[in-house]
Order: C-alpha cells, then sequence, then structure tokens
C-alpha cells in the first residue's frame, strides 16, 4: 500500500479520508491525544458547572419576579426590610458556589499535574518557528545529519509522545491543535516546551489562536499522524534531497534559483534562502500557503504569480515573471517529491 503522504491528494480528500475529520475541524470537544483525554472531561465539567449556574440564577430571578409583579411599578416609597429568609438564601448561594469553585480548581490543578509531562519518554523533539503567517518545522537529532526541516505540516508517529520546542522569528503566537493539546504561546526570545501524541493516525487540524497581525486567521498548520512504519518511510524520505529535474523541469529549476533561491531553500541545489519555507520535499505537503489552499498544479501556479492575492501582507510578494518563466517554476515545484 501507497503511505498517503507519497501521493498528492486534495485537500478535501484528505480530510474526507480522515476519521478526525467527521466532525467540525477545530472542534475543542473531541479528544484524539492522551493529553487531551485529560483535559476534555474537566472542558466538559466546567461547561456543565457554568450551564447550572446560569440556569438557577435565571430561575431565581424569573421566580422573584414573578412573584413580586408590583415591585418595579410601585409608584410609592417601600420601607427597606431585611427578612432573615433573604440572608440565608444568600448563605446557601454562597456556600455553593464557593463549595463549585474550590472542586473546579482541585480538578484543573490535577489536570495540570497530569499533562505537564508525558506518560513516556518522547521519541523525538521538533522545533516550531512561528512566522508571520506561516511555521518552519525542524525535526531535532543529535546526529546533524538527521535533522531537517519542512514547513507548516507535521508528521509524527501514532501512539508516540513527541517533544515539542516553539520559538518566534518575529511577534507573538500562539500553538494550538485543540483535538491533541491545548494552547501555548510562543513568544520572541523566548523558548516553550510542550508535547502531545495522536493515539490513531489521522490529519488534525491546527491554528494560530494569538493575533499576529494582517493574515493571522490563514496561519494554520496540520499535524499528520502516521503509522509507525509510514512514518519512518517519510523521515527517511525527508532526509534526501530531492531528484534533479528532467526535461523541461530544468529551466524551470534555473528560473526558480534566479527568483526565489534568495528566500526559500531546496536541499541539494544552490536555493538556500531562509526568508520563506523550505521546499525541499514541497508536493509531499497537502496544503499551500500554511494551510489555507490545497496543494494542486493550478492553486501553486496561483500563489507563485500573485502571492498577495491569496494572502495579502505576506512577505512573498508578485515576482515579475513571464507566463513562460511561471509555467517553468511550476513544472519544477511538482518534481520536488
Amino acid at each position: 500500500m501507497i503511505p498517503h503522504w507519497a501521493t498528492n491528494a486534495t485537500f478535501e480528500g484528505v480530510f474526507a479520508a480522515s476519521p478526525v475529520q467527521t466532525v467540525s475541524p477545530l472542534s475543542y470537544l473531541i479528544s484524539s491525544g492522551a493529553k487531551a483525554d485529560h483535559v476534555l472531561p474537566l472542558t466538559w465539567g466546567v461547561l456543565a458547572v457554568s450551564v447550572a449556574v446560569v440556569a438557577i440564577i435565571s430561575i431565581l430571578l424569573i421566580g422573584a419576579i414573578w412573584h413580586r409583579p408590583g415591585f418595579a411599578l410601585a409608584a410609592t416609597t417601600l420601607p427597606v426590610e431585611r427578612p432573615s429568609s433573604g440572608l440565608n438564601w444568600l448563605w446557601i448561594g454562597v456556600s455553593l458556589s464557593t463549595l463549585a469553585l474550590l472542586a473546579t480548581i482541585v480538578w484543573t490543578v490535577k489536570v495540570l499535574a497530569d499533562v505537564a509531562a508525558p506518560p513516556s519518554k518522547p521519541s523525538f523533539t521538533i522545533e516550531i518557528t512561528a512566522h508571520q503567517w506561516w511555521w518552519g518545522v525542524r525535526y531535532l537529532s543529535a546526529d546533524t545529519s538527521q535533522s531537517f526541516t519542512t514547513a507548516n505540516e507535521i508528521h509524527i508517529p501514532a501512539g508516540t509522545p513527541v517533544q515539542f520546542r516553539l520559538v518566534s522569528s518575529d511577534v507573538i503566537h500562539s500553538f494550538w491543535i485543540p483535538a491533541l493539546t491545548g494552547k501555548t504561546d510562543v513568544i520572541p526570545g523566548q523558548t516553550n516546551e510542550m508535547w502531545f501524541d495522536a493515539k490513531a493516525p489521522g490529519i488534525y487540524r491546527g491554528q494560530c489562536t494569538e493575533y499576529c497581525g494582517l493574515e493571522h486567521a490563514k496561519m494554520q498548520m496540520l499535524v499528520v499522524a502516521d503509522t509507525p512504519a509510514d512514518f519512518a518511510a517519510w523521515r527517511a524520505h525527508q532526509l534526501q534531497s530531492p531528484a534533479p529535474p528532467a526535461g523541461y523541469a530544468i529551466a524551470g529549476q534555473q528560473s526558480f534559483g534566479t527568483y526565489c533561491g534568495s528566500c526559500h531553500t531546496v536541499r541539494g541545489t544552490d536555493a538556500a534562502g531562509s526568508l520563506g519555507p523550505d521546499l525541499s520535499h514541497l508536493m509531499q505537503r497537502h496544503t499551500l500557503a500554511a494551510g489555507i489552499i490545497a496543494n494542486t498544479p493550478q492553486n501553486l501556479a496561483d500563489w507563485i504569480a500573485d502571492p498577495q492575492a491569496v494572502k495579502p501582507g505576506n512577505l512573498m510578494q508578485r515576482p515579475e515573471i513571464s507566463t513562460a518563466e511561471l509555467s517553468r517554476i511550476r513544472a519544477y515545484l511538482q518534481t520536488l517529491n
């Protein structure tokens, strides 16, 4: 069977094939990882308490209005009364609220303790670098020859916790994969660490949740949980440089180096820019522009031709290239498997 990462499926097709996409992609009311499993019951519990408080207050308020219908309309001045029954209601209400809040605090502290460390030693560490408005993804290893960089799509083996280091290259961002983990801020000049895992293979949506500028809402990501065997194959492939182009794509490589090589990297070539995402295996990614459009030939051409029309304000400017040069560059990029 061909691993799903070896083919370029459409955005909709990938999500339709993933079991986690049978519900709202960014729903935080489902859990698909050990970390989220601890947090989800607390979420439902706090929600239930909040709904109960609103319901009780509403019932008491409606009951008070119903039993004293003329109070608000009285034209005469009424004496101030302090019936003992009123104080009893206050004591009861404050006591119940205090108990509910204390229980919630204890439950919250317990959940924080449960998710502070993974249940087993993480298999490896991934460094996430947040940019306006995309995610750099670097797989770290003590052996530097086993480290590599990709962007906007994070592959992990299902059933294994992974450690993450979060850094920012510009402003404050926030890293959130709701089905797998809670939010962690990504702050300039500071490295935050966290972990998560995925219980089953699938594709999980993520989003920046700290306003970081014009295209904040279009700073998305995918977490692809592979089977251990598929992940090992994917990682081994990522460590290799893309195959040299042939035929028509050779001219596209030259045009890419001229117009794009100062900002983007393709391993094994002279293109070694660092301002934009590493494109070494671009065609194995499901999306372009940090998760907002499917990685299809037409979308790729549109993104190259006028990136400001797709994502206004991003650092990738509209290149002054001919239609023929655009076609050659696209042909070359489509060889980066």
